[in-house]
């Protein structure tokens, strides 16, 4: 009887360092940054990282371009290819009146005709157009707006798809929150950033559980990134976090039987 009160007394301690150290490392997986939690409250550390502002127009890009003629609206009209009572009502209206750079880095614009804007910024593009338009027009203004800037976010997210982005910039967090956050599943040490090139596709690993993203030069995204977030080695098994209560199940069953065999044999 000592023998198998020893056997539960053992069992109990290892189960108990199991569960332990299989919630550390859970936790560990879980987190963010997660470098920030050895700063104390009363200091800050400052990580200096590239703004995407200064995104480079290229080719296949597409410009929502509106012009505005306080002299005279019917031109206005003309230029954005509509009435001056129509307004831009979807994404696929804007899409649709939009201007597409071609493969050379020319937009075709009334009046002017084709105008260069490959790796030009947007408000550079917009300067260029309204010089050019005032050998035409006088006071005219225009607002020229980058209208396709998509993001991709797939893999173990809660809801992966495709977002568009209706701002200047966008940083990793801020792209992720958009598709709800990680799931359980997620490895946020094993996040790939697909970027298309004019050579092609580059694919960069970035690790958004340490806080060294901060200051990553693809910390902020740029037009058509997709994001994919790979899944940890747990999902295999189908479970978001150890399986206790069943593991604990099995072992308790395995006790019973073995004390009921027990007391069985020495009965007899």
């Amino acid at each position: 009887m000592k023998r198998l009160h020893l056997l539960r007394k053992v069992t109990l301690i290892a189960l108990m360092g199991m569960l332990a150290l299989s919630s550390c490392v859970s936790h560990k997986k879980m987190l963010l940054l997660k470098d920030l939690a050895m700063v104390n409250k009363t200091n800050s550390i400052e990580y200096q990282n590239e703004r995407s502002l200064s995104y480079r127009i290229q080719p296949g890009d597409n410009l929502y371009i509106k012009a505005t003629n306080i002299i005279d609206e019917k031109n206005s009209g003309a230029l954005n290819g509509e009435s001056s009572r129509s307004y831009m009502s979807s994404d696929a209206s804007i899409y649709l009146h939009s201007y597409t750079v071609n493969k050379e880095g020319y937009i075709d614009y009334p009046l002017i005709g084709l105008v260069e804007v490959k790796n030009l910024t947007v408000e550079e593009t917009k300067y260029k157009l309204e010089k050019e338009l005032s050998r035409f027009l006088k006071e005219t203004a225009l607002m020229v707006k980058l209208s396709n800037f998509d993001l991709t976010i797939i893999g173990e997210v809660q809801k992966p798809g495709k977002y568009r982005v209706y701002q200047s910039e966008i940083n990793v967090f801020e792209a992720l929150s958009l598709a709800g956050n990680l799931s359980s599943f997620a490895n946020n040490s094993k996040v790939k950033l697909i970027r298309q090139t004019e050579k092609g596709s580059e694919v960069i690993s970035l690790n958004i559980g340490k806080a060294d993203i901060l200051s990553s030069p693809y910390y902020y995204l740029k037009p058509n990134d997709i994001i994919y977030v790979e899944p940890l080695r747990l999902k295999r098994w189908g479970f978001t976090s150890f399986p206790y209560s069943t593991v604990l199940s099995i072992i308790s069953l395995g006790l019973t039987s073995y004390t009921l065999v027990y007391n069985i044999i020495n009965r007899n």
